[in-house]
């Protein structure tokens, strides 16, 4: 065990001193960067415009829209759901909410449910709240839509990060993105 005098096998056989050194010799952006710096790079090579804004965490859907000076409605909440085997994201309105009969009926499923914030983690190392509204290229996930979004001209969304929103118009959104659309949502319930 020559190695081991050297000190080498030490750094292959601890996790920590492992990572670190990977890291300073050659960093690797976290899932929330690269999933950023994707988004950007699509609108870019499609020349699409768009705002970005960085803000402080938001955690729901009503602090996103107050964080970016846009109404709940503009909003593209992405939600990652298994429907019976595999996982799909879906895209409505942050101001509906998710109809499963109508995605399960789509599908042809019998079952459907949200991912866990496990399996949200483990499909696209990102945490709830901060899936951004695409499928392949910038997730590998396939793409839905809802068909209420349509009616919105612009729209804005968390990308890859509680902390970074993009907004952009709805029509370049569904142009680069390219949905499966269909009606999936529900209108918000009257409050009394």
């Amino acid at each position: 065990m020559g190695a081991s005098k050297s000190g080498f096998s030490s750094v292959l056989t601890h996790p920590l001193r492992s990572r670190s050194v990977h890291h300073m010799s050659h960093p690797v952006p976290d899932p929330q960067q690269r999933t950023l710096r994707a988004i950007r790079d699509l609108l870019a090579s499609r020349d699409i415009r768009f705002r970005e804004l960085h803000h402080q965490p938001t955690y729901t859907s009503e602090q996103s829209a107050a964080a970016r000076g846009e109404s709940v409605e503009i909003g593209g909440k992405a939600i990652v759901m298994k429907v019976d085997e595999a996982f799909h994201l879906f895209v409505l309105s942050a101001a509906r909410s998710v109809d499963s009969a109508a995605i399960r009926k789509r599908l042809s499923a019998r079952r459907s449910r949200f991912a866990t914030p496990e399996e949200l983690l483990q499909l696209t190392g990102l945490v709830p709240g901060s899936v951004p509204p695409f499928g392949r290229p910038i997730l590998e996930l396939d793409l839905y839509a809802d068909e209420a979004m349509l009616e919105n001209q612009r729209i804005a969304f968390n990308a890859g990060s509680l902390t970074d929103s993009i907004i952009m118009g709805m029509q370049d959104y569904l142009r680069v993105a390219a949905p499966v659309v269909f009606p999936f949502s529900k209108p918000p319930a009257a409050t009394v």
